[in-house]
């Protein structure tokens, strides 16, 4: 894994141009229910400016990738309706949820964003364990 990544299980972080992004995600039982095929998880973002300039989360994109290497793109604008800015030093942070048609998958993807003299830069988003506890026994 490159410099400036890190995966330990449903763990991730990257950064890119000082911004460094950190997801943790937890599976969902109460909302699954694995008899139709359906494994909900949630996952919580910190994305924290690490850098000397302020920038704008304008965009997402992320790839979920099934047990069976089944890939899904969802792209959209802001996260959870917000274009966050941040300062040097600031921190976002929310929670989102993905669901699954297999017990076990993965996401990673990027954030488009956006710095004031209108540059633009990809914070990478580093690959992160979607599982049902038991799943990977």
């Amino acid at each position: 894994m490159p410099a400036g990544r890190r995966r330990e299980g449903a763990i991730s972080t990257a950064t890119t141009e000082g911004f460094r992004v950190e997801v943790r995600s937890r599976y969902l039982e109460e909302r699954s229910d694995p008899s139709r095929g359906l494994w909900v998880h949630a996952y919580q973002v910190t994305l924290t400016n690490v850098g000397t300039s302020p920038a704008t989360l304008r965009s997402r994109h992320w790839v979920i990738t099934n047990s069976h290497g089944t890939e899904e793109h969802v792209r959209g604008a802001g996260v959870v309706g917000e274009e966050p800015r941040l300062e040097p030093g600031e921190t976002f942070r929310y929670t989102s949820g993905a669901p699954l048609d297999t017990a076990f998958g993965a996401m990673h993807g990027s954030y488009q964003m956006e710095r004031d003299d209108g540059s633009t830069f990809e914070a990478e988003v580093a690959p992160f364990d979607l599982a049902e506890p038991f799943a990977m026994n």
